[in-house]
């Protein structure tokens, strides 16, 4: 016998148990949980005074697709037509005009005042009696002012066709701003007009293409 017995101490309630009723007896039953610890704030966190409520998560729910079939179309593997381009307007058409003329403007100046010469140094060399009244200083009726209104038709012929074909048009432009300078000095001479008025037009015009860099339709600048 151990020395437990044989002292006669207590004896274990387990151990007083045969074998067979260890192995039959249920498990011991769980204690039940606080309800105050179940229902107590986590460590650092300030529990609400009784009889108010706690916050709610304020934070906004994600954006949802307005369109319902998006998401079935998305997975299906379709994909999203592109958006046309909105049709020009005014202020595109009036745009792309201004750019145009901007190109464009130096030519047809120059081109015009290339018809001006031609109309005008060919009636001079047709009808050079008709033009001797405008040589200043000499008479009218002599042959030197027939021989000068030959000569300055000739010349506008040269520069008119210079500046329609495109040869040199900033020299032909300064050579003619020359010579209608003299035309509207000899007129204004004799006092103020129509036709020397009209002639100013045509200086300001040759003057213009002269600084003129932006030139098309030219065979040789």
């Amino acid at each position: 016998m151990s020395r437990g017995w044989a002292s006669g101490g207590p004896r274990s309630p387990v151990r007083d148990k045969p074998p067979h009723a260890l192995r039959d007896s249920p498990p011991p039953a769980p204690q039940d949980a606080d309800p105050a610890a179940l229902t107590a704030p986590p460590p650092g966190v300030t529990a609400p005074p009784p009889g108010v409520t706690a916050p709610q998560d304020a934070s906004p729910a994600p954006p949802q697709d307005a369109n319902p079939a998006t998401p079935l179309a998305r997975r299906q593997g379709a994909t999203t037509p592109p958006i046309a381009p909105p049709a020009p307007g005014l202020r595109a058409v009036a745009e792309r005009t201004a750019v145009l003329t901007a190109e464009w403007a130096p030519t047809a100046g120059r081109i015009l005042l290339g018809v001006v010469f031609a109309w005008f140094g060919y009636h001079e060399l047709l009808l050079p009696g008709q033009w001797t009244q405008y040589v200043p200083v000499i008479s009218e009726s002599s042959s030197l002012a027939v021989i000068l209104v030959l000569v300055h038709g000739w010349v506008l012929l040269v520069l008119a066709a210079a500046l329609l074909a495109g040869i040199a048009p900033r020299a032909a432009a300064a050579i003619a701003s020359v010579l209608m300078l003299e035309i509207v000095i000899s007129l204004a001479a004799t006092g103020l007009s129509d036709t020397a008025l009209r002639d100013v037009g045509v200086l300001g015009l040759a003057v213009c293409l002269v600084g003129s860099k932006n030139q098309h339709l030219v065979l040789r600048s």
